[in-house]
């Protein structure tokens, strides 16, 4: 059914120590553990995309076999299951070894058309470095992740992908807030999938206990598998390689800046080095922009990972992969140099992205000054992101009129306060547009490609939990469906673009949420 090739385990070296109880592991890059069966397993959704790039039709996907894999109750000819070594910063501090404590990969899948995947279980049980816990994950968290991976996916931003979201008929005590009112939940387990789960915390923690063979291995076990493009030389590899990271990472926080995207945990060991989107944990989109949000609990205080910190959190965790990799050079200068190239590519791509979602041509040095001002006004006057954006193609700018974009407020008397700031806005960016001189229905057709129509607003992912906790998964699937086409206006599914209602402002799983799984 798959075709597997577990480069990861066969080139690397494996944890001897075969107990799966909570522990140090040294000189491993990795822990063999089987997934814990489940009682009654159901395959509540899959991604069809995702499914077709493994080359997996839908009797494959309904095969009883498969989903036992899926749901860690066994595993399929060729599969070999472990869980992965790694450390990380978290919240700024050295957290030593972390690893796979909830997840536990599957292997590699090679697909017909050359491409590798691993597969990996979240939520299949405990493993060596689950650190007291119990390796399972809850069926909230389980389709917000699910569900995000694919919309993530579909508006352009690079992620790791969700093939499939299984219920496992049997409860999970969390304590959702921390404070102390723990409750039992339904759990599930998502199977993801991604090139590489290979994270910047694979490399740090090597470097901290001075395991220098290992970590050598494992750069070079990386680039061969995981950049084979790049056909680095000897004598320049390590510094180009991780040139190729701090771009990829540059374009990923455009990419989250552009739609609005917070992740809420940008700890190393959540930073993927193919400049993936991992570990979707307590994300948000921006609802009335603020750069100062952040949707997760853990961070209500300091705004570690708020939405406008992204990019410069992003570049500090560079730094402490930098500072990891240096043990391999004698001349760190170079890796300090290519953390200038995240600079570079971070500051022309947010540029590219908002001279499209302003409709603009190019991007012009005074355009700056324009785009600062609308978003302090947008944070002003509490003006949903999203709507704003799209609603702004529609602007005549032969006469532009605030009317265009009355429902981007979020309270009226805002509007009201705010009507005459945003006027004159819109008359400097009608001129600003006039001057590129630009047919309306080219300049229309960028935005909306530029701007999508449909987010998983953290509002609609709950409802959808809700309905799931209830026994009824139609939600997932029409958000599932819906989301596939984030561009387009989708007649009939007008519900699913609507900014945030009032009864969600401050509501638990809609406004800010906790890492709890």
């Amino acid at each position: 059914m798959l075709d597997f090739d577990n480069r990861f385990v066969r080139d690397l070296p494996g944890d001897p120590e075969p107990r799966n109880e909570p522990r140090q592991v040294f000189g491993a890059c990795w822990s063999p553990v089987d997934p814990t069966p489940v009682t009654a397993p159901q395959l509540l959704a899959h991604s069809r995309e995702v499914a077709s790039a493994l080359d997996l039709d839908e009797q494959a996907m309904a095969a009883p076999a498969l989903l036992a894999a899926l749901a860690g109750n066994g595993l399929l000819p060729g599969m070999v299951s472990y869980a992965s070594c790694y450390g990380g910063h978290q919240f700024g501090q050295w957290a030593g070894q972390l690893g796979d404590g909830r997840a536990i990969l599957l292997g590699e899948v090679i697909n017909r058309a050359g491409q590798r995947f691993e597969l990996q279980l979240k939520g299949a049980g405990p493993t060596p470095y689950s650190r007291r816990a119990d390796g399972r994950a809850v069926l909230r968290s389980s389709i917000r992740e699910f569900l995000c991976s694919e919309a993530m996916h579909h508006l352009g931003v690079p992620t790791t992908r969700a093939l499939s979201l299984v219920t496992t008929g049997e409860s999970v005590v969390r304590d959702m807030f921390y404070d102390g009112h723990p409750v039992a939940e339904p759990g599930a387990i998502v199977c993801r999938v991604a090139p590489s789960f290979t994270r910047f915390g694979h490399f740090e923690l090597p470097a901290a206990r001075g395991e220098r063979a290992l970590l050598q291995r494992l750069v070079e076990f990386t680039i061969a598998r995981d950049f084979p493009e790049l056909a680095i030389d000897p004598a320049h590899g390590l510094a180009a390689w991780f040139s190729e990271i701090c771009e990829r990472t540059a374009h990923l926080m455009v990419h989250w800046m552009r739609v609005g995207f917070v992740h809420g945990v940008m700890n190393t060991d959540n930073m993927s080095i193919l400049g993936l989107t991992i570990d979707y944990g307590p994300y948000g989109w921006v609802d009335n922009f603020d750069p100062g949000w952040t949707p997760n609990t853990t961070d209500a205080s300091s705004r570690r990972y708020c939405f406008a910190r992204q990019p410069a959190i992003a570049r500090w965790n560079l730094e402490r992969l930098a500072n990891a990799l240096a043990m391999l050079t004698p001349k760190p200068d170079a890796l300090r140099e290519a953390l200038e190239r995240y600079d570079e590519v971070y500051a022309t791509g947010f540029c590219t992205a908002f001279a499209a979602k302003l409709g603009f041509r190019h991007w012009l040095h005074d355009d700056v000054d324009l785009l600062e001002d609308l978003f302090e006004l947008m944070h002003r006057a509490e003006i949903d992101m999203t709507e704003f954006f799209r609603s702004l193609a529609r602007l005549d700018i032969e006469q532009p009129n605030i009317d265009v974009l009355r429902e981007s407020f979020y309270r009226e008397d805002l509007c009201q306060r705010f009507a005459g700031d945003l006027t004159r806005w819109l008359a400097r960016y009608a001129a600003r547009l006039r001057q590129d001189g630009e047919p309306a229905e080219r300049r229309l057709a960028r935005m909306n490609a530029a701007n999508p129509r449909y987010v998983l607003r953290n509002y609609l992912a709950q409802q959808a939990i809700d309905r799931a906790e209830q026994g009824d998964a139609q939600m997932i699937h029409d958000l599932l469906e819906v989301l596939r086409r984030p561009s387009d206006e989708q007649p009939g599914w007008e519900a699913f673009s609507a900014k945030r209602p009032d009864w969600a402002r401050h509501r638990a799983g809609c406004s800010m949420l906790s890492c709890s799984s």
